[in-house]
Formats: C-alpha cells, sequence, structure tokens
C-alpha cells in the first residue's frame, strides 16, 4: 500500500492506536470489543454518522493494488500516513470493520462534516488535490498524476482553409452524460467521435483566414491512464420547476470497454485501449440524500468468496448449450442485424439504410418478415439498448463493443442456467458488495441491477487490462507492506484477541442475598425491593470458585460466619435453589455458571431460621386455585371476569408435596380438590365439568401429577356442595355459573322442509335443550341431543346431522361437525334442528339443484360433492341423483333471488373459484365492531354481496328492506377509502382480492351511486368561532364537470347559499390541516382565452369518497383561516414528534417536500496538514 510510500523514521514508527491496553478486569463489564472478521476475511470501514461516501472511495482505492504498492519516499505529511495505516488495518488487522476517525482527523474534519453528507465525486477530486500536495517534494509527488491523469484534446477544423485549432486538457476523472442517452458507450461517442459543427447563425472565427466560417469542433482521448474514472452526471437540474433531480433511467456500462474508437491514436496494440471495470460506487436516493456503497472486484483475490444461503438450495439445471461459432439464423431478427453491423467496416450504419442491408441480406424486407411481430425496426432497435447504441440524434446505429458473439432467441431457449446455480464462479478474482461495516458477496452479473433506479451506478472506475498482478500477491495481503506496519498489526491483533477472550469469558452474575429474602410458600422472595437484595457483579469466568468468594466478602465486609454459595432460578412462583458450589479450586465455568446466572448467598442451612429445600424434585408450582365466593375479600383474590361468582388466587406449593398437605393447606378435613376435564381457557358458555382427585392420588406429589405453573384446582369445602352452583355426581362436579346458563335447542326432524306441529307421519315431534357453549364441538351437541332425546336405538346406522333453518322455515345446509359453535356462526339460545342424512366434510359442498325441462321444474334435491369435483362430474352425479340419463342436460347457477343464470360451459373447470373477503361492520353495536367472514363467488354482484352480509349472526337482526339500504366501503389501514358502486356489477371487476376489509354501513333511504359520484361530508363553518356545525352528507354528480365551480354549486344548492360567496377547502386528517380550493375570484380571468378547469379528481385535491369539506360564508364571516383549535394541538404534537425522532436517528432519506427547511450546503474540504 503506496508500498514504502509512507515509511516513517524508526524514532516515529512506535504509536499508540486507540483504545489500546489491557483485558477486562474483573468486576467491571467494558463495551464489547470489535467482532472478528467474518468467513469472507474482508473488512469493512465504520461509518461516523455521515461518512458512506468516503467509505466507498477508500474501499475503491485499497481494492487498487497499484495505488497501494508504490515505491516509497522516506517523509511525507500525516494525511498518507493515517492512510497507509488505514490500509494496514483493513488488509491484516482481525475485525470486522475498521474506524477511519484517525483518517478524518488528519484532514482536519470536526463531527459537523463527519455527521454531513457530501458528494463522493466531489471528494474524488479533492482528495486526490490533498495527496499530491502531501506528496510535494518527495519522490511520490507524480503518483497521482502516473495513475489517474489522462489528457482530451479538443481541435476546431476550418472548412474553407484546414486550419486546425487545438486544446488540450487534463483530466483525472471523465464526467460522462446520463440524460438522454441509453448507456456510457453511447455518451462516450456523442463525447469523442460526433462533430459539432458551426454553420448558420452559429460561424466560426479562424485565426487564419480572420472571418466567421463554417467548421467542425471534435474531441478525442490522447492519453489515457492506468486507471479510468468516470462520473455520472446522475443529478441534474430542472429550470422549468427550479429544483434539482436524479436521473433514474436505464444507463448500460460494460464489464469490458475498448478506447480505441475515441483515440485519437490508434496505431497502438490493441491491449492498451481495453480496460476492465474493478469498482462501482452506487447511490441510493434522491439528489437531496442518500446512501453510498461500493460493488469490488477482488483483484488479488484477498477474500473468500461464498455463495449467499438462497443459493445453496437445489435447483433444476436446464440442458447446457453448446458453445459454437455465431450462426446467422435467418429466422432471428437479433441475429441478422449483428451480423449485418459486424460487416460493417465502421461498425455503424444509418438507420435508414438498415432495412435495405437486411433485405439484402435475407431476400426479404423487415415489414414483410418481422414488422408483424416484433414492429418497426426503430423500435426492435431501442429494445434492445444492451446490443445497439444509437448515435447521432438516433440517426445511425452502431454495435455495442461487449457485443462479440450472435446471440439468438433459439439458443437462449436451450441456454443453460448452470451458471445461476454455481455455488462459486470460476477460479480468479470475484465481486463483493461493501456496505459501511458489511461485505457481501455478490455475482458479476447482479452489477446490471444498477443501471437504473433510485439505487444505480454514480462512478464506474476501470483499469487497463494489460495491467497484471504477480502470482506472490494473489491472497497475500501482507505483500509489499513496510515492516512496521506489519508489527504494528501483530500487536494489535494480539490486544484484539486478549479483549475478545476477556470479554467473552467475563459473565453477569446477579447474587440474591439471604438476609433480604423470606420463605413463602415454598419459594424465596425478597423482603424489600429487588435492588436491595439483588447486587451484580462481573466477574472472569476462567477464575475459581475460591476468588468468586474472596470477591464477594470484599463487596460485603459486614457479612459473618460461613458463605455459601448456591446455583439458583427464578421461577414463576419464586427463587429456588439447586446445587451449592463446594470446590474452591473449580473454575466458574467448570461449575455451571454461564452469563445470567443467579447465585444465592447464605450460610448453607437456612433462611431466617426456615430450612429450603433444595434441588428439581422441589421446584415450585404456581397454582390457579378457584373456590367460591363468599362475598368476603381474600388476600391475594380476584373475582373471575367473567362474572362466574367463582375466586381465583395464585398460590405456590413445593412440587414435592404431596396432594394431602395441599388440601390440608387450603382448608378443612373434607375440602375435595378437583381438575378441569375440559379445555382450560375455555369461554362462551356451557357448564364445566371438574374431577375430583381420588383418594390414591392424594399421596402422590405434584411432580408426579405432572402439574406445572398456571394449572388451575377446584377447592370446593363441604357446605358449598349444597348450593346451585356446584353439583357433584360420582367423582363430577359440576360447575353451573350464570354466565354459563347458555343452551341450543335441537328439535328431530325425520323429514320434510318445514316443521309441523303436531305430529309428522305418526312421528312426535321432540325437542330439548342441550348445554352448550362458544368452543363445544357440534359433534358433541349432536350426540348430547340423540342422549337427551333417548333416539340411540332408533338412529342405529342412521347418520344425522345439525342444520339450522331461515326465517320462512327452509332447511339451510348441514353444519359441518369438526367446527365449535362459534366458528359455524351458530348464535346459542337458538334453535337446531336433527335430521336424517350426513354432515359435509372439511373438503365437501352441499349444493341445491333443481331440474327443468322446458317450461316445468321439479322439486329442489339436496347433493353433497367434494370441494375439487368438476362440473362434468358434479352434473353426473346430479343426474344419477334425479335418476336421469343423456347427454343434452348441462348446469346453470343460480343468483340469490333465484334467477336462473349463464350455463356452466367450462366442464373440466373445478366448482369452487372463490374469494374470501374479511368484513368489518362499523356503526354496528360500535365504530370498527367485527362482523365475521363472508366467502362469495367472484361472478356475484354487490347486491349479492350485501345479502350475504345480511347473513352474519351479528347483523341478523338488522331490519333492511333492500340491498340499497346497505352502504359497503372499501378499507385500507382500518379507514374507509371508496364505496362500491354498481348494484348488479360482478365482485371481479371491483378489483376485489381475496383477504380485503370492507365496512358496512346502514342507511335511512335507499342509494345507488353513479360511478362519477361522489359522497362528501361538508362542515359548515360556525360565523365569528374557530369550530364548524355538525357534518352532513354531500352527494356530488362530478361526472360532467369535476371543477370547483361545480362542487361550490352543489353546496350552494343543498344549504340554500349563494355560490359567490362560498369559501371551500379540503380537510387532511392526517396532517390536521386544511388545502383550501380554489376560490370564486381565482376562477374569474381577465384573459379572453378560456382558462382549462381544474379537475378535483386529479392533483393536488385528488378528492374521493368520504373526505371533508369545510366551507365558510364569506357574506357572514370574514375569515378564511379553516383551522381549529384542536387542529393546531394536533399539529403541535406532530411537530413535537418529528423533531424527537430527528434527534434521535441519523436522517439517511431524500427530504421530500418544498416546504421542508434543509441544512445548508458546506463545501468538502481537506486540509492538507504537516510533516510528520
Amino acid at each position: 500500500m503506496f508500498g514504502n510510500l509512507f515509511e516513517e523514521d524508526e524514532e516515529d514508527s512506535s504509536f499508540v492506536l486507540p483504545g489500546g491496553g489491557g483485558g477486562v478486569e474483573p468486576g467491571s463489564k467494558k463495551a464489547e470489543p470489535p467482532a472478528p472478521r467474518g468467513a469472507l476475511n474482508l473488512s469493512g470501514l465504520q461509518n461516523q454518522g455521515g461518512t458512506c461516501y468516503l467509505n466507498s472511495l477508500l474501499q475503491t482505492l485499497l481494492f487498487s493494488p497499484e495505488f497501494r504498492g508504490q515505491i516509497p519516499p522516506p517523509r511525507v505529511r500525516v494525511i498518507p500516513l493515517e492512510l497507509q495505516r488505514l490500509f494496514a488495518h483493513l488488509l491484516l488487522v482481525d475485525q470486522q470493520a475498521a474506524s477511519t476517525a484517525d483518517l478524518t482527523d488528519s484532514f482536519g474534519w470536526t463531527n459537523r462534516e463527519e455527521s454531513s453528507q457530501h458528494d463522493v465525486q466531489e471528494l474524488n477530486r479533492i482528495l486526490f488535490s490533498a495527496l499530491e500536495s502531501s506528496l510535494v517534494g518527495t519522490t511520490g509527488s507524480s503518483l497521482i498524476h502516473r495513475l489517474y491523469h489522462g489528457t482530451v484534446v479538443n481541435q476546431i477544423v476550418c472548412k474553407v482553409c484546414g486550419y486546425l485549432s487545438e486544446s488540450q486538457e487534463d483530466f483525472l476523472d471523465l464526467t460522462v452524460s446520463v440524460s438522454g442517452v441509453s448507456g456510457l458507450e453511447e455518451a462516450l461517442w456523442n463525447m469523442f467521435v460526433e462533430e459539432e459543427m458551426f454553420e448558420g447563425n452559429n460561424l466560426y472565427r479562424c485565426s487564419r483566414c480572420n472571418v466567421l466560417v463554417e467548421a467542425a469542433k471534435s474531441a478525442k482521448l490522447r492519453k489515457l491512464p492506468p486507471f479510468l474514472t468516470m462520473s455520472l452526471l446522475r443529478f441534474n437540474f430542472d429550470f422549468t420547476k427550479c429544483e434539482r433531480y436524479k436521473e433514474t433511467g436505464r444507463y448500460t456500462f460494460p464489464l469490458s470497454i475498448n478506447l480505441k474508437p475515441f483515440c485519437e491514436q490508434a496505431e497502438r496494440p490493441e491491449s492498451e485501449y481495453t480496460y476492465e471495470l474493478f469498482s462501482v460506487i452506487i447511490h441510493k436516493g434522491g439528489c437531496y440524500g442518500g446512501h453510498y456503497h461500493v460493488y469490488i472486484k477482488d483483484i488479488d483475490q484477498l477474500g473468500n468468496w461464498e455463495a449467499p444461503e438462497e443459493e445453496l438450495k437445489p435447483k433444476f439445471v436446464k440442458k447446457e448449450a453448446q458453445l459454437s461459432e455465431p450462426v446467422l439464423e435467418k429466422e432471428d431478427p437479433l441475429s441478422v442485424l449483428i451480423a449485418i453491423l459486424s460487416q460493417e467496416e465502421s461498425k455503424s450504419i444509418l438507420v435508414d439504410q438498415l432495412g435495405q442491408k437486411l433485405l439484402d441480406t435475407i431476400g426479404v424486407s423487415w415489414n414483410k418478415k418481422f414488422r408483424k411481430q416484433y414492429g418497426p425496426i426503430g423500435k426492435f432497435l431501442h429494445s434492445h439498448s444492451d446490443v445497439f447504441m444509437l448515435v447521432s440524434n438516433a440517426t445511425r446505429v452502431a454495435l455495442k463493443s461487449t457485443t462479440l458473439t450472435l446471440v439468438t432467441d433459439t439458443s437462449l431457449k436451450n441456454l443453460s442456467v448452470s451458471h445461476e446455480l454455481d455455488l462459486k464462479p470460476a477460479d480468479g478474482p470475484h465481486w463483493f458488495d461493501l456496505n459501511d461495516s458489511t461485505v457481501t458477496p455478490i455475482h458479476e452479473r447482479d452489477i446490471e441491477k444498477q443501471f437504473q433506479g433510485k439505487e444505480s451506478a454514480y462512478m464506474l472506475f476501470y483499469r487497463k487490462a494489460e495491467l497484471c498482478r504477480p502470482e506472490e500477491a494473489k491472497q497475500n495481503p501482507s505483500y509489499k507492506v513496510p515492516p512496521h506496519l506489519l508489527r504494528m498489526v501483530q500487536e494489535e491483533n494480539a490486544r484484539l484477541r486478549e479483549e475478545f477472550e476477556s470479554s467473552t469469558n467475563t459473565v453477569e452474575v446477579h447474587l440474591h442475598l439471604a438476609p433480604h429474602y423470606q420463605l413463602e410458600n415454598g419459594a424465596l422472595w425478597p423482603k424489600g425491593s429487588t435492588q436491595d437484595s439483588t447486587l451484580t457483579l462481573n466477574f472472569d469466568r476462567r477464575r475459581t470458585v475460591g476468588d468468586f468468594r474472596q470477591a464477594i466478602y470484599q463487596m460485603q465486609d459486614t457479612w459473618e460466619g460461613d458463605m455459601a454459595l448456591t446455583l439458583a432460578k427464578s421461577l414463576p412462583a419464586g427463587l429456588h435453589l439447586y446445587n451449592t458450589l463446594t470446590d474452591d479450586q473449580q473454575s466458574l465455568f467448570s461449575a455451571g455458571v454461564t452469563n445470567g446466572s443467579d447465585l444465592f448467598v447464605w450460610n448453607g442451612r437456612e433462611v431466617c431460621g426456615t430450612s429450603v429445600q433444595m434441588g428439581s424434585e422441589w421446584e415450585p408450582v404456581l397454582l390457579t386455585l378457584l373456590r367460591a365466593s363468599n362475598g368476603a375479600e381474600e388476600q391475594g383474590g380476584a373475582e373471575d371476569a367473567s362474572g362466574s361468582g367463582l375466586l381465583r388466587v395464585m398460590r405456590g406449593f413445593p412440587g414435592g408435596t404431596t396432594l394431602e398437605v395441599v388440601c390440608e393447606a387450603l382448608g378443612p378435613e373434607d375440602t375435595l380438590l378437583c381438575q378441569e376435564e375440559s379445555q382450560p381457557g375455555s369461554s362462551g358458555g356451557g357448564a364445566s365439568n371438574w374431577r375430583v382427585f381420588p383418594p390414591s392420588e392424594m399421596h402422590r406429589t405434584l411432580k408426579e401429577l405432572s402439574l406445572k405453573d398456571g394449572d388451575t384446582l377446584l377447592v370446593l369445602e363441604p357446605q358449598v356442595l349444597d348450593t346451585s352452583l356446584f353439583s357433584l355426581r360420582g367423582d363430577v362436579v359440576t360447575v353451573t355459573t350464570p354466565s354459563d346458563c347458555r343452551w341450543l335447542q335441537v328439535e328431530f326432524r325425520p323429514r320434510g322442509d318445514r316443521p309441523r306441529e303436531g305430529k309428522e307421519n305418526g312421528e312426535e315431534r321432540r325437542r330439548e335443550k342441550i348445554s352448550a357453549s362458544g368452543n363445544m364441538l357440534l359433534s358433541e351437541v349432536k350426540q348430547s341431543a340423540i342422549e337427551q332425546l333417548d333416539m340411540q336405538e332408533q338412529l342405529i346406522g342412521v347418520e344425522c346431522c345439525l342444520r339450522q333453518v331461515d326465517h320462512t322455515g327452509k332447511l339451510l345446509p348441514p353444519l359441518r361437525e369438526d367446527l365449535t359453535v362459534r366458528e359455524a356462526g351458530v348464535k346459542l339460545m337458538t334453535s337446531l334442528f336433527l335430521c336424517r342424512g350426513a354432515a359435509p366434510g372439511p373438503t365437501q359442498l352441499f349444493l341445491y339443484f333443481t331440474v327443468s325441462s322446458g317450461s316445468s321444474t321439479g322439486a329442489e334435491m339436496e347433493i353433497m360433492v367434494e370441494e375439487s369435483i368438476t362440473v362434468k362430474e358434479c352434473l353426473r352425479l346430479m343426474l344419477k341423483a334425479a335418476c336421469l340419463e343423456g347427454d343434452w342436460w348441462h348446469l346453470r347457477k343460480m343468483d340469490w333471488c333465484e334467477e336462473v343464470g349463464d350455463p356452466l360451459m367450462d366442464e373440466v373447470r373445478a366448482l369452487t373459484v372463490r374469494n374470501v373477503l374479511h368484513i368489518s361492520a362499523n356503526g354496528l353495536g360500535g365504530p370498527g365492531q367485527f362482523a365475521g367472514h363472508v366467502e362469495i363467488s367472484v361472478e356475484a354482484s354487490l347486491d349479492d354481496l350485501k345479502i350475504q352480509v345480511l347473513t352474519l349472526p351479528i347483523l341478523q337482526d338488522l331490519c333492511v328492506p333492500t340491498p340499497a339500504f346497505l352502504r359497503v366501503w372499501l378499507l385500507e389501514g382500518r379507514r374507509p377509502s371508496r364505496i362500491l358502486r354498481g348494484r348488479l356489477q360482478p365482485l371481479k371487476k371491483m378489483k376485489l382480492r381475496n383477504g380485503m376489509e370492507l365496512g358496512v354501513q346502514r342507511l335511512l333511504k335507499e342509494e345507488d351511486l353513479g360511478l362519477k359520484e361522489l359522497l362528501l361530508w361538508v362542515k359548515i363553518g360556525v360565523p365569528g368561532e374557530r369550530k364548524y356545525y355538525p357534518s352532513e352528507e354531500l352527494v356530488w354528480d362530478a361526472g360532467r364537470e369535476g371543477s370547483p365551480r361545480s362542487l361550490r354549486q352543489a353546496i350552494a344548492a343543498q344549504y340554500g347559499l349563494s355560490a359567490d360567496s362560498l369559501h371551500m377547502a379540503k380537510y387532511c386528517p392526517e396532517k390536521y390541516t386544511w388545502m383550501a380550493i380554489s376560490s370564486w375570484s381565482q376562477q374569474v380571468s381577465k384573459r379572453k382565452k378560456k382558462k382549462k378547469a381544474e379537475n378535483l379528481y386529479g392533483a393536488p385535491f385528488h378528492l374521493k369518497d368520504g373526505d371533508i369539506i369545510g366551507v365558510k360564508n364569506l357574506l357572514i364571516d370574514s375569515n378564511k383561516d379553516f383551522s381549529t383549535l384542536e387542529d393546531e394541538l394536533e399539529q403541535q404534537r406532530l411537530q413535537q414528534e418529528a423533531e424527537g425522532r430527528k434527534r434521535g436517528v441519523e436522517v439517511t432519506a431524500e427530504r421530500r417536500g418544498s416546504g421542508k427547511q434543509r441544512k445548508p450546503e458546506v463545501a468538502l474540504s481537506i486540509n492538507v496538514g504537516h510533516f510528520r
């Protein structure tokens, strides 16, 4: 790295690195040392707040081997020395990211410069200037000039006398245009091949002719440097809007480029004109801020390239293409055009002549052979900008230098994708993405992703292809590193290893002091606050238990007597003790002490005079105890939130305690302990059953019974069994609380569509109330109903199911028995019917169908089919069920009104093609109340959706005469965004997707909004006050004219006001601001030419359904300010939150909006400093 360019004198070679020193001392927890290098073996750079642009450029210089390996002078200034040390850190120090603080200090930068964002192209020029100034008067003074300096010659030729006038310009980087060109090669073509003509009114004064004459101006590259830097003009200025903007269009650049067409001299060997890309600095963001990172080609192969994890998965590899000589395929236009241009001596041709060349080559014109499939030839050339380059204002086309072989569509089909599946590229330099402290391996093809977009290439670095590295430099980061830097690196690595080992072996131990603890319910609890009873000690786990005990003695100088250290653990029931550390010669690591371990410090015998049980068998268990509430408050108890009349108490017991001891501690001798049989935590109604522990289990411990933290036990004292709350039957206790008095009435219906009074076909109607809860399975409800109806023998071998009925008494489809009462949408305390027939499974559909022949329609029948069945199979099953034959039958769907729809013509299509819409009902029992889920076909209409929504349990009691009395909103972020329109329009045309949320609103009158009608909320301002009257709905027909004038007239007509006196504004609830809509005076123009009316649908208002429009009547209210006091308070709150975020978070994204204040831009500078 500059070789010994920055070699210091021997007396100056010793220095102290920042952060140097010893390891972590016991008892103190230092900051974590820097992480070591990863498997990639490359180091990143730390970002000091806004130095990502500096990091990207420094990494590029580091991976320029010729820059860091030059012969040095003996003495230089501070900047090159710090740069040399930084390169040594990046190459050899074992840390994930190096710091640039010393380098920026040598620049003379303060925290302000380090936290401000600057342009990397500007830094590139300033840094090179600083380095040249630092090396003045040394043998390395020509370093920058020798590696990066190039020359451009500008020539003007007089068309009259032929006099040649030329001027020469030096450059360290070439600034190339981005706007209006497709890539780097076209930009270079425009700069160094195209001629600028002085003609017409723009003539040139020839120094020989001494008159204005026609002339041609051109530029050529005269001298090419070893390293060629391209600065892309991504940022531009819009003089119309008076603001800067970033060019984000597609801009291609090759991995290898031949500059011979752009050079003045073309007689040199071809290798002197060939450059290879080795670095791409990328900018992500806008023109006022963003982030830089860099793609680097590892020339010396210093890193270990590894495939990303997602590429390690096995993939299918297609057949590899055979590499062969380019073959012209007349059916492929790309192959034909490349062949034509390759045969041209200048490698370019007029676009107008390309069609004739194609006709001469293949014998058919472009229009006859390719136009129908590929369009005009000009469009085809534009669509293949990676192959063709349009120059001279798109009048000529040339091949890009990277297009070396013919690629056809046919060969693309057989092209191997194995290169995408390679876990590692071929041997040679690999590419890495260096993003501050993060290093990521990438593929060479990933560079193409930076051709366009907000994250795109900003600077390109090329090196001559003839620059070859010696073999001893490859995979050798210490190559040509000065000896004093090697010694410095060794010392630094030794210090880092010691810090790392000390940090990884320093553990944080929580000490619990026995004098501050007491034993409660089998566990240890602090007497006072946790801070007084617990101490935290950081200690090296490689040291012994005796050393640790001695450290505690020094901290607790008042401790008297023996000291035992016992491993402890905080459990829900309290602190519990396990193993005591007895061997003082054993290390803490061997004793099982880890980071965050708890140690109990005591005398080893008792705590506050009470012996303590230790070990895993005595781990305390925290149980939830339920007992009948007697109206008196019990310590630690709380009334059950469900209103069950039970008192809930949390209490811990040692795990080795028997159930008999627990029972004695909880009540008198005859107290019963019960465990819930149903699912713990169930809710939704239904009596709960509890099993009484038998006498044989009373002698077993809590651990043996597998009771764990949070398990619930019911404690029943003898006197409560006489109440109506509990009933004991055998060893089962049934708890029936007021909240659990819920039921379902089940009635047996042997056959028939509608219920009848009395007897039905000789069978007496039977009905029973069945106890049920929301979490009870319908299969359990059916079994309970059969038992209570006493129909076990009658229904042996007969399939039956549960069904609901609608308001007309018609049976609804059978309910799935694998669902709970709540999941099936069944309300408790309603009726179900037990009918003969099977219940559908999770993958089955229950369908109604009728047979229609001519004008007659048969009775409605039922059938159950699988969801995956096709239309053809379903038709066959229906014909079989109806005892019909023939091939002339077909299926037609029926809508909600039982009107026959279009036939199902696609017989191989599955029946179930549906979207699931999640409906949220607003204004029904509370805003935003969830109503349920609706499954409906995308072919259904909006009215069908409204009718199906009304079948949801929460909306069944809602009185809605017709679907037109319902308004359906599309919700975005729980807020209404637009109203669904078109009663008979299919849902698929409304762009509804699976999982969308809708809001439902009941209306007092019918509504059928047109496509151009907007529903707005109008708020009239209270004269003289900063508030509004209650808002009212306004349906505004914007179909004819969506201008402010039309809206003003609609408001005036609704409120009986004069349109001339109204002032309007749109409310923006996100910012609590009002956007004034053009007043009447602004609409009147003194110009005779008619002004185009402003459309409120477009920018900046974008009016939509549900927007709030504020209105001021200027005849009685002269205040045009629409904001209220509440708006100002909310704006202040938002401003305070924004300022808080701005202070706590580094702002790296582009600032949006012209109203935001930006920091003043400060020029970047580097102070050269003195010799050292």
